[in-house]
């Protein structure tokens, strides 16, 4: 079920909620996103909370006409709608109708499915709400939790970047995940 009420935005599964952010979660999303330990395997991570917060107000600000969907995700039990990660998908290539999707759930809630029930909700709105033709998602390759989830959740393993990333003071391989429009709708995804 998904309700819309100007920038307002839910979405429910069965166990997670994706929330459009407000500027009410901007302390959960500076925590969040500045956190390194959880960004582990990304080339960098923003440390300045000023610079996350005024990104975030900027996308909040341009409502409805973004190319940028940020949900914050929490449980459907949870009345309280304790934040317990993010969900994002953005406008990869605009002409191609290709948008790129990213997640990040809390070491306390992960490993529960939550991350792959989040990240195949946004699968859905891309290709439902937003039209979508592809979806991709690209991890460094020795994150093989993420590499899994999406696998999982349906798409495919399109290519390997060689040494795409420059991670942990040495070159690492990025992975490069898709799905197709058809494939969603053919029931592919899990």
């Amino acid at each position: 079920m998904e309700e819309m009420k100007g920038t307002l935005m839910e979405i429910y599964g069965e166990n997670v909620i994706l929330s459009r952010i407000t500027s009410h979660e901007l302390d959960f999303i500076c925590r969040i996103e500045c956190d390194r330990d959880l960004w582990h395997f990304e080339e960098s991570v923003e440390s300045d909370e000023q610079v996350v917060r005024s990104k975030y107000l900027d996308r909040i600000n341009e409502g409805n006409e973004t190319t940028t969907y940020d949900f914050i995700v929490s449980l459907v039990d949870d009345k309280m709608r304790t934040p317990i990660g993010l969900a994002q998908v953005w406008s990869y290539i605009d002409y191609r109708k290709s948008w790129e999707l990213g997640f990040a759930i809390l070491p306390d809630y992960s490993g529960q499915g939550y991350g792959s029930e989040a990240a195949k909700l946004l699968l859905k709105f891309a290709f439902e709400q937003l039209k979508a033709h592809k979806v991709v998602g690209m991890c460094n390759s020795q994150n093989t939790r993420s590499a899994a989830l999406m696998e999982h959740i349906g798409m495919t393993k399109e290519a390997v970047f060689k040494e795409e990333l420059f991670w942990n003071g040495k070159w690492a391989d990025q992975f490069y995940y898709s799905i197709l429009e058809k494939e969603f709708f053919e029931g592919k995804t899990v």
